[in-house]
């Protein structure tokens, strides 16, 4: 993450950053569940309260606006789930005009200058900017509404990407927030109660000196809240406990037989949800990382 870990400092204000950064131990898939029935959602992405789409709905939490204490090592202490969150639904801000026909949308072209401005990238990362795609895509939110999202990819797997979105849009898997990460969350302090779906980030796998897939473009992180990264004691997002529980199925979850984990398999992605050590349950990643 810049200079700091790859984890440490990326639970941002509607972000996590941290997961998908140890070395997978590939397992056996867990037994297959039926996918949850499907309440869309979506989330604020910032510091400040987000403007859901019906502006009468008042959200009932401001993600990032109580940073946690840290531990020893760094992040943020794993503290019990907020109730508001036990079953999150969170409202979507519509930092994109949705599709005016509430019918899935794609656009894949070269990253604009200024979206790379606001991004990750530097010079230094593994991937130039002509190598990245900037996309937009629709996405059901947890209000059952049709909202566009944005991300950044490598070139190479752009078309896989919005194909495999338009089979979530398709089965109505709801997705909370996608936007592109911003520089600055990199080194923001940890509020453990982020739940962007991203792509890109220019930052090193934890603890070492390589880079991670994130920072080639070829990692997503899907709903990281409902999908939390674990490592021993570590829960990232710290806020997230409620949903290691795999068993009581909720909206947004990936699950062996649901829809995400389905259409990311079937264009030869990996799934960190059969990783062992740790299990990264929010993580696909086209090069096995």
């Amino acid at each position: 993450m810049g200079a700091r870990s790859a984890v440490v400092g990326l639970l941002t204000v509607g972000t996590l950053l941290a997961a998908c950064t140890a070395e997978p131990v590939p397992s056996t898939p867990p037994p297959e569940a039926a996918p949850a029935a499907t309440t869309p959602s979506g989330e604020p992405g910032s510091t400040t309260p987000a403007e859901p789409s019906d502006p009468a709905a008042a959200p009932v939490w401001r993600v990032g606006a109580r940073p946690l204490p840290l531990r020893p090592d760094g992040y943020g202490q794993v503290l019990p789930t907020p109730p508001e969150l036990v079953d999150r639904a969170l409202p979507t801000a519509d930092l994109l005009p949705p599709p005016q026909d509430g019918r899935y949308a794609a656009t894949v072209r070269p990253v604009p200058a200024d979206v790379l401005a606001r991004s990750s990238w530097r010079p230094e990362c593994p991937v130039a900017a002509a190598d990245l795609r900037y996309l937009t895509m629709s996405f059901r939110g947890f209000d059952g509404r049709a909202h566009t999202g944005e991300m950044l990819v490598n070139a190479s797997v752009a078309e896989a990407v919005t194909t495999i979105f338009g089979e979530l849009f398709a089965a109505g898997f709801p997705i909370e927030e996608m936007r592109v990460t911003r520089a600055d969350e990199l080194d923001a302090p940890p509020t453990g109660d982020g739940n962007n779906t991203s792509a890109f980030v220019c930052r090193p796998v934890r603890g070492r000196t390589t880079w991670s897939a994130h920072a080639h473009g070829l990692a997503i992180d899907v709903n990281p809240f409902c999908n939390p990264y674990l490592r021993g004691d570590l829960v990232l997002p710290e806020l997230a406990s409620a949903y290691v529980d795999r068993s009581r199925v909720r909206p947004g979850m990936l699950l062996p037989s649901g829809p995400a984990v389905r259409a990311f398999r079937a264009a030869g992605w990996t799934w960190g949800g059969t990783w062992t050590d740790p299990k990264d349950l929010m993580h696909f990643s086209a090069n096995g990382g």
